[in-house]
C-alpha cells in the first residue's frame, strides 16, 4: 500500500510581518520578546525546524496585521542575527530587509551586573550596550564593561 505524502500549507497573511531565517527552535523566544503570548488575539503562524538551504533548519514567524518597528526589529536581531523581516500588504511583500544590530543598543537589555549604574532605580539612565562582535553577538555594557553571556535572558520584556 502506497502512502501519500501530506503537505502542510500555511495560509499566507494579507497584511503584517513575516520573520524568516530564525535559528531553529528560537521562534518562541522571538514571540516572547515581541510581547506575543498565549492570550493574544492576533493571527500568528509559527513554523519550526523546517529545511533551509543556508542554515540546515530554520523557524519562521508570521504575524497578521502588525508591522515591526525599529526597536522590535533590534530585539529580533538579538535572537536571530540572520533573520529577514518581510512587510506584507495586500498579500504582497512590499519591503524585505535583513536585521542588523546597531553598534549601540539602548534600553532593550538589562545588565547582568546587579551593581551596574544602569540597574539603579534612582539613576535616570537607560541601559546601553556596545556591539563588539556582530556574528555572535557579543555585547558589553557601556557603563560597567560586563559582557552579556545569555542574550535572551537579558532582554527586557
Amino acid at each position: 500500500m502506497e502512502r501519500k505524502r501530506k503537505e502542510i500549507k500555511i495560509t499566507p497573511i494579507k497584511n503584517g510581518t513575516a520573520i524568516d531565517h530564525i535559528r531553529a527552535g528560537q521562534a518562541p523566544i522571538v514571540l516572547k520578546i515581541l510581547g506575543i503570548g498565549a492570550g493574544t488575539n492576533m493571527a500568528i503562524s509559527l513554523v519550526m525546524n523546517v529545511q533551509s538551504q543556508k542554515f540546515g533548519k530554520k523557524d519562521i514567524v508570521m504575524i497578521e496585521d502588525r508591522e515591526l518597528n525599529s526597536e522590535e526589529t533590534n530585539k529580533v536581531a538579538l535572537i536571530a542575527p540572520n533573520a529577514t523581516i518581510n512587510i506584507i500588504r495586500d498579500c504582497q511583500v512590499v519591503k524585505k530587509e535583513r536585521v542588523r544590530l546597531p553598534k549601540i543598543i539602548e534600553a532593550i537589555l538589562k545588565c547582568p551586573n546587579p551593581n551596574c549604574i544602569s540597574n539603579d532605580e534612582k539613576e535616570p539612565i537607560k541601559s546601553k550596550f556596545i556591539l563588539e562582535e556582530e556574528n555572535l553577538p557579543s555585547l558589553k555594557c557601556y557603563y560597567c564593561g560586563i559582557e552579556i553571556e545569555n542574550v535572551p535572558e537579558a532582554i527586557k520584556y
